[in-house]
């Protein structure tokens, strides 16, 4: 079994799951749109999302558990996860007449502890997509939040210090397509995992 380590305050974690089994979490728009609601309603009091991708059997976040927050000391950050995991497993049986755990027993969490790491986990979470061959260009996968990163519309992602991390929108962008570049050689790493 893995071992869990707590989420602590004030730290960035790559979020990641996939279904049971790698079985299939998102089968239409609507279970995509009931995840990043799901996502605002448990997570969003306990930490900031910086980035998401969600695919069909799995998906990545990058959050940052929220730090000296008035009642965050009495809500366990795993436990809000494992609320929100339960929650959307609950609609999902439920909508598709199923039954059992739709996801692997424990989310995993990795902690991320330098800039470099940051700079490369948020493409490589937008880049999962092409990654994986479910798009030629993962600019244009509708799940992910690199278009709501892109974009000028509201949104709940931390997108102003994603920015400022790559030095404005267009350093955002070109690391992106830069990176892409260099997709086949990350392929094989285990950097992420």
């Amino acid at each position: 079994m893995i071992k869990s380590h707590k989420l602590e305050q004030g730290y960035f974690y790559h979020i990641y799951n996939r279904g049971n089994n790698s079985e299939v979490l998102f089968k239409e728009k609507d279970n995509y749109i009931y995840f990043l609601q799901l996502l605002r309603k448990y997570i969003s009091p306990i930490a900031d999302v910086y980035c998401y991708c969600l695919l069909n059997n799995h998906f990545h976040l990058l959050i940052r558990v929220k730090e000296n927050q008035l009642g965050i000391s009495e809500k366990n950050p795993g436990q809000m996860f494992s609320n929100f995991f339960n929650s959307y497993t609950k609609a999902f049986n439920k909508k598709y007449n199923r039954t059992g755990k739709l996801f692997e027993e424990r989310f995993k969490r990795k902690k991320v502890e330098d800039e470099f790491y940051l700079t490369e986990l948020i493409y490589y979470i937008h880049a999962n997509p092409q990654n994986h061959g479910f798009i030629h260009d993962f600019r244009k996968y509708p799940y992910s939040s690199y278009k709501s990163l892109m974009s000028s519309k509201e949104t709940n992602l931390k997108r102003e210090e994603v920015m400022e991390w790559y030095g404005g929108k267009d350093y955002f962008e070109a690391y992106h397509l830069i990176s892409t570049r260099s997709l086949k050689k990350r392929k094989n790493s285990n950097y992420f995992n």
